[in-house]
């Protein structure tokens, strides 16, 4: 930055909605997309600990899709982080989590929910924009905006856009009412089930995995979107007040000569944070993606990690790749650093659902009927190349199976889970790190760093 330049921080809008369903993706995703076709460069953001939505971001926006969440990553890097996703680009547009209020309660200091969307408007000094589903009902929705508008003085509401709209006369009626609240209406979207993108018990499917008609079905977002909402409305509104300098991944010193850190991709795991490649680079990694579907390890692999994912629906073709298993269990044996979460813990045990997988560690993992989910409070049991005994994190749980592990182990990660009962999540043993947990490494560069020291240590021990 030049001296004496002023910081100013890109002009952003939040998309929130009153609850869950109401077509904040469906929106905010569009609404990237026909930003991007009216010529604005757009940087797209998810509030809080989603991976798929910031898939179908990135191809809207064509730049990687980035979450602020304040639980993860502390409230302190929610503007670092934006400024840093939103580099030279000429407006934001930041999708919500649930309704715009929700977030983390917390038991012991009642007040506003933690990581809420409203929190991070605020954080940015963002107007809202509310999504709202209009279906059965008219007149009524004017109750609703005033009550959004006027339950939070830090939260500014600019606008609504009226989704699902049923006819010309079900729109009047719904401006009407709009009016009466004082609510500028920015858009007024019909019904369009033709919309729908496939989901699964995590969610919507990703991405990755639904390869062009993702692409297609963003396109047709973005093409509603470019009809029925005012574009030039929705940039006039846009704002923000973010006046901290932008996050920087280069916080040590890289290790000399560099280590190729192998980074598992494709269908089954697409779980992983844009900054967490960076933060690698920055400690002094080559990364290399690989597709545990189809390819073997990267060259000179010095260390690996296992994102989250899906892989209890690739079953069959991960233990078909039986050369990547062996390479795998292979590089784990001689002490290399490996990181993995979520399923990449569920790749590196014996099996899973019958199927062979990696062999790494002593357990079988199982698909459930179970949905676990939420932020943990964790500590580090057990010294890894990534953490130290007594490390804290907050983490976040998000699957449907579960490990069972076989003979003695040494967890990764303590915490208490659902009911308040004491969870030994995951295994460390030698090189490796493993864990449902899934963490930001936005909020723990050290660890980041400690891993490629590991891999270099290792790498040269190998020879």
């Amino acid at each position: 930055m030049e001296e004496g330049r002023e910081v100013v921080s890109p002009p952003a809008v939040v998309i929130a909605a009153p609850a869950s369903g109401s077509g904040k993706t469906t929106v905010a995703t569009g609404l990237m997309g026909a930003l991007r076709a009216a010529g604005r460069r757009v940087a797209p953001f998810k509030v809080g600990p989603d991976f798929i939505d910031p898939g179908y971001h990135g191809l809207a926006s064509g730049r990687p899709g980035r979450n602020l969440d304040p639980v993860l990553v502390g409230d302190s890097l929610i503007g670092p982080l934006f400024r840093h996703g939103s580099d030279d680009a000429d407006i934001a547009v930041v999708e919500g989590v649930m309704g715009l209020f929700d977030g983390r309660i917390s038991p012991t200091a009642p007040g506003p929910a933690h990581g809420s969307t409203a929190q991070v408007a605020a954080m940015l000094g963002a107007p809202v924009i509310l999504v709202v589903d209009a279906r059965g009902q008219s007149h009524s929705i004017a109750a609703l905006l005033h009550g959004f508008a006027t339950f939070d003085q830090s939260v500014r509401l600019a606008g609504v856009i009226l989704n699902r709209v049923g006819s010309a006369r079900h729109d009047e009626v719904l401006r009407q009412a709009c009016e009466h609240a004082g609510v500028p209406v920015l858009g007024s979207i019909p019904r369009a089930d033709e919309l729908t993108v496939p989901s699964r018990h995590l969610g919507l499917v990703t991405a990755v995995e639904h390869g062009n008609l993702a692409g297609a079905a963003v396109d047709a977002m973005a093409g509603l979107v470019a009809r029925h909402v005012d574009l030039d409305a929705v940039a006039a509104v846009a704002a923000s007040s973010v006046a901290a300098p932008p996050w920087d991944a280069a916080v040590h010193e890289p290790v000399a000569g560099g280590v190729t850190v192998a980074m598992a991709a494709g269908k089954a795991f697409t779980f992983n944070y844009a900054e967490h490649v960076e933060v690698l680079r920055a400690a002094g990694a080559t990364v290399v993606d690989f597709d545990p579907l189809t390819d073997p390890l990267p060259k000179a692999t010095a260390a690996l990690v296992l994102p989250g994912g899906f892989p209890e629906q690739f079953g069959p073709q991960l233990s078909a790749n039986d050369i990547v298993r062996s390479q795998i269990r292979a590089l784990a044996v001689r002490g290399a650093p490996v990181h993995a979460e979520c399923a990449g813990l569920t790749y590196l045990v014996d099996d899973l659902d019958g199927q062979p997988m990696c062999g790494v560690l002593a357990g079988t993992a199982t698909f459930t009927d179970t949905l676990t989910l939420g932020y943990r409070d964790a500590v580090a049991v057990g010294d890894s190349p990534l953490h130290r005994v007594g490390d804290r994190v907050v983490g976040h749980e998000f699957h449907r199976t579960a490990v069972q592990f076989t003979g003695d182990r040494q967890p990764a990660w303590r915490f208490a889970g659902r009911g308040g009962h004491i969870v030994d999540d995951g295994a460390v043993r030698a090189g490796v790190h493993a864990g449902y947990l899934h963490t930001h490494p936005a909020a723990h560069p050290d660890a980041v760093a400690r891993f490629v020291s590991a891999a270099a240590a290792a790498s040269r021990l190998a020879g």
